[in-house]
């Protein structure tokens, strides 16, 4: 465990520290019924009839060429390597989660239509309570890197694991279909369904079917399971991770109807891990009370036999994983930068020759704004910020300056003189929260070119009058390509009204295809320089430097 100093220790080791799953009465009825209702149909088959007739599993003998015999050396690899990095995503994954303990079938995320959250509390209405507020905390024993307000190290290992998943992923596919190894996994008649049900039956009435060799084939329910998990699971994990991509759905909206809206992916997504973890433990199960020793020589060493050297090395293989959540810990808070400048070398480049390279081109109606919008961020507290406050920010002044030509201040009226255009768009936070709002803004296309940034100028930094989580001054910064990117603007309403405090008066930032902490909120002033390596920690911005956070979040 870590020792924190008391700052680092009031954030991610707070006092109430309780877990609680809320499930909605109408949701936990459906997963029942969707369990039970299977079950009743084969005990009612049962009661009926009999248990099925299974026909018998041809059985291969080594000497024959037909059929796919035993595991290659291939096979082998890809179920230590999926097993490693499926376990890292997993506890990544639940880090991520407890950020924003709640899942939504709706993209409003408004406090009363999840249909579950992690969190033992509600969320007050008689003051401000923030999505920061809202996260809880989660033992590291389960999750990677857990504690609280971690979610920076957590999308570093989840990120870099699921390239790893991937690879390994498709490795494994494509030596699939080069071999005859398909042949275990792909039904190639509706009777394999017939006869995983029959199989079912027997599972649900407590019985063993016949149970073949695995090193030969498997019967029609493993098959089937196998095909799901490689075929559909993996594949739509992937797929519904990518739905939580402000620059893909804020550019390609319906991709997020696919799965019934961005809200509804992250659900799909969450499930998906239950599914892998259920798999998992089932699979398991079934390979101990199925003959342990021969199996893991199987799966292990590629023999079919009852050595004991396939159990010995399978147990190596497990504490190597276990003791890689060990590492991946001591890793977390011992060497945070390294692993996010690792990530960075992973998915930096990655994200601007694809996700980066869209153009929000988003488009909502006003009756799809939502009636709830989280806030979010460290309220100003300082003296001048609130005397502008009280008066309505009436002498207010934008200085914009840095690597430019023609260096400006600009009040809010100045601002609005160079004309206003308006965006319904969704809000994406790290958290895993969004929200639809209408935004009122400048274009920073419009500022760009009354200033003139120099040559040398690439990168904008935006300063804001609130704090951050360990205090300082709140900063972030944007390259130039992505404030000239469409619907990019210094906003100043919100829903047709303007900006409130809550919200980020006098003036936020809004850039569609990133995530909301990029998007800074209380802006005092605006400098262009050479390189974010300029300011703080080098990295990017206050969340940046502090929490670890991705400098280019597009998804």
């Amino acid at each position: 465990m870590i020792s924190f100093d008391a700052a680092h220790r009031a954030v991610h080791y707070p006092e109430d520290r309780r877990f609680r799953i809320w499930i909605r009465p109408s949701v936990l009825a459906i997963f029942f019924f969707i369990l039970i209702i299977p079950a009743m149909f084969a005990w009612g088959q049962v009661f009926v009839s009999g248990l099925p007739h299974l026909p018998a599993l041809p059985q291969f003998n080594e000497g024959q060429v037909s059929g796919p015999h035993g595991f290659p050396v291939w096979v082998r690899y890809s179920h230590f390597f999926n097993f490693f990095f499926l376990m890292l995503l997993m506890r990544s994954g639940l880090s991520i989660l407890v950020d924003h303990p709640r899942l939504y079938f709706n993209n409003d995320c408004t406090p009363g239509t999840e249909w579950i959250r992690f969190t033992p509390l509600s969320v007050p209405t008689d003051r401000i309570w923030t999505a920061k507020d809202d996260a809880r905390y989660i033992s590291p024993i389960f999750a990677l890197p857990g504690y609280r307000h971690t979610v920076g190290v957590a999308r570093s290992w989840h990120f870099i694991t699921v390239c790893g998943f991937i690879i390994t992923g498709v490795f494994f596919v494509i030596n699939l279909f080069h071999s005859d190894q398909w042949l275990r996994l792909v039904p190639t008649s509706w009777d394999t369904v017939v006869e995983a049900w029959n199989t079912f039956v027997y599972y649900a009435n407590f019985h063993f079917p016949p149970e073949p060799n695995g090193y030969y084939g498997y019967n029609a329910l493993q098959q089937l399971a196998y095909a799901s998990t490689v075929f559909v699971m993996a594949p739509l994990s992937i797929m519904t991770g990518l739905a939580m991509s402000p620059a893909l759905v804020n550019r390609f909206s319906w991709y997020a109807k696919l799965f019934g809206g961005r809200q509804s992916a992250r659900s799909i997504h969450f499930l998906l891990l239950n599914g892998f973890l259920g798999f998992l433990v089932v699979h398991v199960t079934l390979v101990v009370l199925t003959g342990f020793r021969r199996n893991m020589n199987h799966i292990v060493i590629g023999s079919d036999d009852l050595k004991p050297i396939g159990m010995i090395l399978g147990f190596v293989g497990i504490a190597v994983v276990m003791l890689s959540w060990i590492a991946a810990h001591y890793i977390s808070w011992k060497h945070p930068r390294a692993l996010q400048h690792a990530q960075k070398a992973v998915s930096y480049p990655l994200l601007l020759a694809t996700l980066n390279r869209f153009q929000p081109s988003q488009h909502y109606r006003k009756d799809q704004i939502s009636p709830y919008f989280w806030p979010n961020g460290k309220m100003p507290l300082r003296d001048d910020w609130k005397k502008l406050a009280a008066e309505n920010f009436r002498d207010y002044r934008l200085t914009v300056g840095g690597l430019v030509e023609n260096p400006m201040e600009f009040s809010l009226r100045d601002l609005g003189a160079l004309g206003i255009e308006k965006f319904i768009t969704m809000h994406h936070c790290i958290q895993g929260w969004s929200g639809i709002a209408e935004w009122g803004g400048v274009p920073m296309k419009k500022l760009i070119e009354l200033v003139r940034p120099k040559d040398s100028a690439k990168t904008v930094a935006f300063f804001s009058f609130g704090g951050s989580l360990y205090g300082g001054t709140y900063y972030d910064t944007q390259t130039l390509d992505n404030v000239l990117k469409a619907e990019c603007i210094l906003a100043l309403e919100m829903n047709g009204a303007p900006l409130t405090e809550v919200y980020g008066s006098p003036l936020r930032l809004r850039v569609e295809n990133q995530l909301g902490y990029k998007m800074v909120k209380w802006i005092e002033r605006i400098e262009f320089i050479e390189s974010e390596k300029e300011l703080g920690k080098g990295e990017g911005g206050k969340n940046e430097d502090d929490e670890y956070f991705d400098l280019l979040p597009n998804i």
